[in-house]
């Protein structure tokens, strides 16, 4: 009987969930695109010979990973607004877990700018390259390359990390469980329902990204 009860509530709650599950999709690409371009204006102020942009970033980083997610986004959501920052629930989590993981992002970022061969930088200066040109053309695509493994579990921790902003009322598919839990107590199926989603959303990622990683790593082994 246990089972019959499962597919039949199943069937009843996964319309929801799935709508739930587009806002949760969107709420972690939007987020990661914010991190990613956030993480890179750290890393490369990080890195910059300018000591008090340098020294800036540092001091953004450490706060923001001193900082429990869920903190940020009660700060950015319930706090703002007393200085005249009106953000809608959506906007204030894609927000937060963007800035939260910017500091994540640019470490990624960092690494692997400096983990490109030095020679690269000498032999664009020889040619005549100006470092701005330089960073863009030679650093950045080899340092992308040489960060995609961190870079990716980012994305995927994201994923899962998007279920934080159910706490500030985002309809994504976390708060979408907890409200079908609540009025049906049927708090098995849900949350079985739930977690059967996010690994079908994350599993593919995963797979994906571990072939991405592998083709860039032929491609480097290549003549």
């Amino acid at each position: 009987m246990a089972a019959p009860s499962f597919l039949q509530h199943a069937q009843d709650f996964l319309p929801i969930l799935l709508q739930g599950a587009v806002v949760t999709v969107q709420v972690t690409v939007l987020s990661f695109l914010l991190s990613s371009v956030l993480g890179l204006g750290l890393a490369l102020m990080k890195l910059s010979p300018v000591r008090p942009l340098s020294m800036a970033a540092t001091a953004v980083i450490n706060v923001i990973r001193g900082l429990p997610i869920i903190v940020q986004l009660f700060y950015i959501y319930f706090v703002l607004p007393d200085f005249g920052v009106q953000l809608t629930a959506f906007q204030a989590g894609v927000i937060g877990l963007g800035i939260a993981y910017s500091a994540y992002q640019a470490e990624n970022f960092r690494a692997g700018i400096e983990a490109v061969d030095p020679g690269q930088r000498e032999a664009a200066q020889a040619m005549g390259m100006r470092s701005a040109l330089i960073m863009r053309r030679v650093i950045l695509p080899q340092a992308f390359r040489i960060a995609l493994p961190p870079y990716g579990n980012t994305l995927v921790m994201m994923l899962k990390d998007s279920s934080l902003v159910s706490t500030i009322t985002v309809a994504e598919m976390t708060r979408a469980g907890q409200l079908i839990a609540s009025s049906t107590f049927q708090n098995m199926t849900v949350y079985t329902l739930v977690a059967l989603l996010y690994l079908l959303m994350s599993l593919p990622l995963v797979y994906g990204l571990r072939r991405l990683e592998k083709r860039f790593a032929a491609g480097r082994k290549q003549p």
